[in-house]
């Protein structure tokens, strides 16, 4: 057997610098471990050390998770120790990422001998003199752990309370006499070491969130940091924080050729759960599903159902799996199978005989949640023979006869509400709600109260950004002093120029470029461009190289049209053209991406510009593969949706979900735009011209009672050439910069947007922790209370707004308590029109600094006697409705200039 002794006995030390070393750690560390391959990493990044298997997965990039420090569990056989220990195992995994590593030599408790004690505080010197900055976890050699407490971050206990193998075999109570051993080991060392963390690691079954989330009650209440995971610790567990889970299932049938977009889940149903904030992804129950939903990570199921799912009995057999793994299940419309009575009996419901007579239904009873924007007629022909059993709570009871029928429910495992109340399609042919989504998602799903990352505002204002799609660039203005003018020169003195916010602008390399359907014209068009491109306030973007107009029909993969088929040819579409007529071009999806990108970049932009977002063409309808090419060519893309709520068509169903995941890679998302173009309001340009300011009430309808999205004027250059047109954009801007609002570019919406997917949210006691990126800092609390600003790490202020209180995180992190309204004495931002960043408060003072691109001012509440100092400067700041102003100069170019702030109220 060989001996460690420092880096003396080691072959070769690797050296650490200090750009490798991560931060320390809190004094008191969230710990959690996970050892299975499918490391889920937008939940474990709340905890500040994470514990995986480097035989299973890699360490996250620092990007993915800046917050926490990546631990490999080594797993040690002391009897196979070598010399050359440090150099053939841990070096390998630092240059991996891991800053650090949890040892762990296989005993259970108690069972270690001297000589094992021995190597592996020899192997834990040696880890230390190669890495100082390492954090170093035990497991299980109390006594060991005692004797080198100083070099420790913890030490992990395993199975005081249940046992179970780290493979994943079934837990069984410890026995009392051990647990008592354990337990008073454990006393002496606390009382020994108090700066030392014990970690209690302990089992539940896998789906038992409340047997979790006791156990780790129970452990906190005995004196140490829980963890409470499942036996193959394959679940995110329950510490001094729970993870809030916000990730939804969307199942679906979808038809042959079918888009997910216009999907009815994916339509209607999806806006409301982000509104809420959940992140829904989806599956086809006829294209395979998930094993499990793990209620660790996923709040829920809805299950949407538009066509029949091909194997009933495996479809059954998958949901009452999940809802036995106590994952909560929404039926939104029809069950998929055939309900007998233990079927029934399993989901709390009973069966009764069907309606034998079309006619004569009523409504029974209902709840408030029924009937939002509809309430269709009872139609006997379409009830299913059910009825609430004694767990289950009616929402809307039909009488048909002698019997009564439960059409809509809450149960102990979710609800259901089945066709026609899940969703109504109106003569018009317009969806209606005819339950209230907000409201039926949060009593069926048992959705708590919690801070939900919001993508609309900014410290309580709402954004507010512009993007321009390419079309029409080559087209004259068709009105007096316009008509030798093309209208990207025409945008530019009439918009671009006057109106100094930032601007997501776009071309179409097919319109401006020598290889295109213009090549006379190309000399006079990407002049034009490069002027606009020029502007400060100017985003680059690209709307492709031959303007697809059917997405749908696009092979990412190949790179290449696909053979028409049925779905497309009943719907007519194979009767326009697929694109812009360029000579001898054949549909090539890298030409459409990183050729216009590459054109752009090198025609058109100016120096130290670029193509920064992708603006999709036609349908806007890309798959998974064609949005993969556009994440690998390193730009945003953006595009699609259906935001068109006007007082004409006010339903809810006319507001779309922020975007929509194509598959679970993250650069498989296509964010949408915030609101539609002018060419919906215009009769698909047909007239009235100037029917785009239609758009200011689907700006108001989706701010008011609730704000649902940020506000996007989104048109394009062929607005230019008629002057009714060119009028409504400029009306819309005018009473867009009266609102309210933080202009902003559309690259800042979209990464706002992706990460709010990745926002994780946990509970930390009575507090709340949330942890966001470098961009995303809105947050917004359902209920009344207020954050105690006392008491709160990362957090700049509140102020209340539509749906809501606005909560404004100063800093990537964020902790606080919620408390009854004004309680608050202490000074904070109540509004800012720009951005705060590296917030700090001390006493009664605030330090950030702040930046923004139009016109930035923060209004500052509790501030009446206090001293305000902008980059080192005393500054006015005059008080009005008892807030403080205070006004800094802004900057329009993309890189914000932000200016340090202080306020003293000492």
């Amino acid at each position: 057997m060989a001996t460690i002794v420092g880096c003396a006995a080691i072959l070769v030390c690797s050296p650490t610098t200090q750009a490798e070393i991560a931060p320390s750690s809190a004094t008191r560390s969230n710990i959690a471990l996970y050892y299975q391959s499918d490391v889920p990493v937008d939940e474990l990044r709340a905890f500040d050390l994470v514990v995986i298997d480097p035989g299973r997965a890699n360490p996250p990039s620092q990007a993915d998770a800046p917050l926490t420090t990546w631990l490999a569990r080594l797993r040690v056989d002391t009897s196979a120790m070598t010399p050359d220990y440090i150099q053939r195992v841990v070096s390998p995994l630092w240059k991996q990422g891991y800053r650090g590593f949890l040892v762990d030599d296989g005993q259970p408790l108690g069972a270690a001998n001297e000589d094992a004690n021995q190597q592996l505080r020899q192997l834990i010197a040696a880890i230390k003199q190669a890495y100082p900055e390492a954090s170093v976890i035990l497991r299980n050699h109390l006594a060991l752990a005692g004797a080198i407490a100083d070099e420790l971050d913890a030490v992990v206990v395993d199975s005081i309370y249940t046992s179970a193998s780290a493979y994943g075999a079934a837990r069984t109570p410890a026995g009392l006499s051990s647990k008592e051993s354990a337990r008073d080991s454990l006393k002496v060392l606390q009382d020994r070491h108090p700066g030392l963390q014990i970690v209690a690691l302990d089992y539940c079954f896998q789906g038992d969130r409340a047997c979790r989330r006791e156990r780790a009650k129970q452990i906190e209440a005995d004196g140490w940091t829980p963890y409470v995971t499942s036996a193959a610790i394959d679940t995110i567990g329950v510490g001094h924080i729970e993870v809030m889970p916000r990730k939804i299932l969307m199942v679906q049938v979808l038809e042959k050729d079918e888009s997910l977009q216009t999907s009815t889940g994916a339509f209607t149903m999806s806006m409301p759960l982000n509104y809420l904030g959940y992140d829904v992804h989806y599956a086809d129950a006829n294209a395979g599903l998930p094993l499990r939903v793990n209620n660790d990570r996923y709040a829920g199921i809805v299950i949407a159902l538009q066509n029949s799912v091909t194997n009933a009995t495996a479809w059954r057999r998958w949901v009452l799996s999940q809802i036995r793994n106590g994952t909560k299940v929404v039926f939104m419309g029809q069950f998929g199978f055939a309900l007998d009575g233990p079927t029934a009996r399993q989901l709390s419901l009973r069966i009764v005989p069907r309606p034998t007579v079309p006619t004569g239904a009523h409504v029974i009873s209902q709840d408030g949640v029924i009937g939002f924007e509809v309430m269709p007629a009872p139609d006997p022909r379409a009830i299913v023979g059910i009825e609430a059993g004694p767990e289950t709570t009616s929402l809307l009871r039909v009488g048909v006869g002698k019997h009564q029928y439960d059409v809509a429910g809450l149960t102990p495992w979710g609800g259901f509400a089945l066709a026609p109340y899940h969703m109504h399609l109106d003569t018009a042919d317009q969806y209606r709600w005819p339950l209230h989504p907000l409201d039926f998602y949060r009593r069926a799903l048992a959705l708590p109260d919690m801070p939900v990352p919001d993508v609309t505002s900014e410290n309580g204002r709402r954004l507010m950004f512009t993007q321009v799609d390419g079309d029409g660039f080559a087209s004259r203005g068709e009105f007096t002093g316009a008509t030798k003018q093309y209208s990207g020169q025409i945008l530019y003195d009439w918009v671009f120029k006057r109106y100094p916010v930032p601007m997501t602008v776009s071309v179409i390399e097919g319109e401006t470029s020598e290889t295109g359907v213009y090549p006379t014209l190309s000399s006079q068009l990407e002049p034009v461009a490069r002027k606009i491109f020029s502007l400060p306030h100017v985003e680059i973007a690209s709307h492709t190289y031959s303007h697809p107009f059917f997405w749908t029909e696009i092979d990412g993969d190949l790179g290449a049209r696909k053979p028409v088929n049925e779905r497309f040819r009943l719907s007519g579409n194979d009767g326009y053209p697929f694109n812009l007529p360029i000579e001898g071009y054949e549909m090539d999806v890298n030409r459409e991406v990183d050729g216009s990108i590459d054109y752009i970049n090198s025609h058109l932009a100016p120096a130290g510009k670029k193509v920064e977002v992708f603006l999709w063409s036609g349908d806007a309808m890309p798959s998974a593969s064609v949005l993969r090419r556009v994440a690998r060519a390193g730009v945003l893309n953006m595009n699609g949706g259906d935001t068109t709520i006007t007082r004409q068509a006010p339903s809810w169903t006319k507001i779309s979900a922020y975007g929509i995941a194509h598959g679970p890679d993250p650069g498989e998302f296509q964010i949408y735009a915030a609101t539609m173009n002018e060419n919906v309001y215009t009769g698909n340009w047909t007239g009235p011209f100037y029917g785009y300011k239609r758009v200011l009430e689907t700006f108001e309808m989706t701010d008011t009672p609730i704000r649902f999205q940020a506000l996007d004027i989104y048109y394009h250059f062929y607005s230019a050439t008629k002057k009714a047109a060119l009028d409504a954009v400029r009306a819309v801007f005018d009473s867009a910069l009266k609102q309210p609002v933080v202009p902003v570019y559309t690259s800042d919406y979209i990464r706002r947007v992706l990460e709010w997917r990745r926002t994780v949210v946990a509970r930390d006691g009575d507090a709340w922790l949330v942890r966001t990126g470098d961009h995303l800092r809105q947050l917004r609390w359902p209920g009344n209370a207020v954050p105690n600003i006392d008491a709160a790490q990362g957090l700049a202020g509140y102020m209340p707004g539509p749906g809501g209180l606005y909560i404004h995180m100063g800093a990537r992190q964020a902790k606080f308590s919620m408390s009854a309204p004004d309680r608050n004495a202490q000074p904070y931002i109540h509004t800012a029109s720009g951005f705060v960043r590296d917030f700090s408060r001390v006493g009664d003072s605030m330090r950030f600094d702040f930046g923004g691109y139009y016109q930035p001012f923060i209004l500052v509440a509790n501030a009446r006697d206090c001293r305000v100092a902008v980059d080192g400067q005393h500054t006015s700041a005059p008080l009005k409705s008892g807030l403080r102003r205070i006004s800094v100069s802004g900057n329009v170019a993309p890189s914000v200039n932000y200016h340090s702030v202080e306020v003293d109220c000492g």
